[in-house]
């Protein structure tokens, strides 16, 4: 996996926790699930890129 392309999904997975704390503290659902959201895309991508790490070996 690219050093890049996984900072970029742990990035994306830590602003997703972040924005999902947000949201549960304040009492915003549409932040909370937005949040869950992002999460669930980096950890996607990461998963996207361990496959083709596996490919190429």
């Amino acid at each position: 996996m690219s050093d890049e392309q996984k900072s970029e999904a742990k990035v994306e997975q830590a602003k997703g926790k972040i924005k999902e704390i947000a949201g549960r503290m304040t009492g915003n659902e549409r932040m909370e699930g937005e949040g869950r959201g992002e999460q669930a895309k980096g950890d996607v991508r990461e998963a996207k890129e361990k496959i083709k790490d596996a490919f190429k070996r």
